[in-house]
């Protein structure tokens, strides 16, 4: 790819941090329209060395010619930085994602749903404890066997995490396997397991397509606020 897609995307994003109704695009007022600095092609190389895995041609070229990270959909793109000589991802649960098993395919189905669905019937309630700290204990023990069907590292391998919505819901970017460049969603902490984004025509959502789409709503939407008394 020769990151064609990318010409002027780096300028659009910038723009928008003129726009007095900027807050008014979720998430803006975390990344407030900024963009780190480029990678260049040495630091990509490097990076892509580091970790074992090339990464998908649509991202790769947005770290040449946007970006490392910053201004995006939600509260942003993590940025990918070089601490203390080693590459990382840096964002709210960014640590989920295994940087040493990148290369392995992501696995497109998660946890059996039989399983998931007889441990959620078996999530205690607190209004049948009479003590709180009976209820806390039986939580404890379920949770015990929830974390591993639901958040067993397996479960990631091949993807970073690259934005939150907050509350621990989060979306990925696959690196590896048949999924690879495309964007998935997590909402594990509301007890679904991850699956594919989709665009408005059902297909799913590429890194492109995920930005972009980002960004043209959000130029519409500062290009349409009424104008600051």
């Amino acid at each position: 790819m020769d990151g064609s897609i990318w010409v002027g995307v780096r300028e659009r994003v910038l723009a928008l941090t003129a726009s007095p109704a900027g807050d008014r695009v979720f998430g803006a007022t975390g990344h407030t329209f900024s963009l780190e600095d480029p990678l260049t092609p040495a630091e990509l190389a490097d990076l892509e060395c580091q970790t074992g895995v090339s990464l998908p041609g649509e991202y790769r070229d947005f770290l040449l010619h946007v970006g490392a990270g910053g201004a995006g959909p939600s509260y942003g793109v993590y940025p990918v930085r070089l601490v203390r000589g080693r590459w990382r991802w840096e964002g709210d649960g960014a640590e989920l994602a295994d940087l040493s098993r990148l290369a392995e395919p992501f696995p497109r189905e998660g946890a059996d749903a039989e399983a998931v669905r007889l441990l959620l019937s078996e999530c205690p309630d607190e209004e049948d404890f009479e003590q709180v700290e009976d209820f806390d204990d039986a939580f404890e023990a379920w949770e015990e066997r929830w974390e591993p069907l639901m958040w067993s590292a397996d479960r990631t391998v091949g993807a970073v995490v690259i934005s939150t919505l907050g509350c621990a819901a989060r979306e990925w970017l696959i690196m590896s396997g048949p999924e690879r460049g495309r964007i998935w969603s997590d909402n594990r902490v509301d007890d679904e397991d991850l699956k594919p984004l989709l665009d408005d025509t059902g297909a799913p959502m590429t890194f492109t397509c995920w930005y972009l789409t980002w960004l043209e709503k959000a130029e519409r939407h500062l290009a349409s606020a009424p104008a600051a008394d």
